[in-house]
């Protein structure tokens, strides 16, 4: 087990093989909702395998989102997907070099991450991450349900933001209120957007659709007012 001490919380990566760096622990509130948020194409610049922190570029109103959340004390916690540890490509080091860097640069402008979760599983990787359909991975809800656990959160009143149609499935499956897809990163390419809307149920499952994380935020109640020209289904 890799653990390395931080400021606020530990950083590890579990037997598990999952990375889970939370900064505060479930008793310090009563549950409540927590903004779940992508990471890559969603709050920093897409880069193909984010592994060098010089190329941390965060995407404009991911902080001012954030920091949003946390003056309302509601959690963020960041969850993503990262197979190229999986297959190599880099390691778990460079992966917290990136952390620490986007912590940095969120740090500078008034903003908080409480938790950071990530899975190196893919039916692609080298043993011992391949793994045909990882419960952690999403857009299975593995990551969420596991920051609910451990940060007391209520996920039937939280919200995800995510580029990908994962993103947005996975919040469906951890039950969560609803989710934003953003055309940031992967967002634009075809079908996202369309499978991502498609993931709205009768339920009671929201789903819209922004430009970016900014506007994103507008649509999560506890965050701000709703999109004046949503795209829901």
């Amino acid at each position: 087990m890799n653990r390395a001490g931080r400021d606020r919380g530990v950083a590890t990566c579990g037997e598990d093989g999952i990375w889970l760096h939370a900064r505060h622990p479930a008793q310090a509130r009563a549950h409540g909702p927590a903004l779940f948020l992508d990471r890559d194409g969603t709050i920093v610049e897409e880069v193909g395998h984010l592994r060098r922190a010089e190329d941390v570029r965060l995407i404009a109103g991911a902080a001012r989102v954030i920091a949003n959340a946390n003056a309302r004390a509601v959690p963020v916690v960041v969850v993503t997907n990262q197979s190229g540890i999986g297959r190599g490509l880099f390691d778990w080091p460079d992966f917290q070099a990136v952390e620490d860097r986007i912590a940095a640069e969120l740090s500078a402008l008034g903003a908080t991450l409480d938790a950071v979760l990530a899975c190196p599983f893919h039916s692609e990787a080298r043993p011992p991450y391949r793994h045909p359909d990882h419960p952690a991975r999403k857009p299975s809800p593995g990551m969420l349900l596991r920051a609910a656990r451990v940060l007391g959160i209520d996920l039937a009143l939280s919200w995800i933001i995510g580029d990908r149609c994962g993103d947005i499935a996975a919040g469906r499956a951890a039950g969560l209120a609803g989710g934003v897809h953003v055309s940031t990163g992967w967002g634009r390419e075809p079908g996202e957007r369309e499978c991502a809307l498609s993931c709205a149920e009768a339920s009671g499952y929201r789903v819209f659709a922004a430009d970016g994380i900014a506007q994103a935020a507008s649509a999560v109640p506890f965050l701000g007012s709703a999109l004046p020209a949503a795209t829901g289904s």
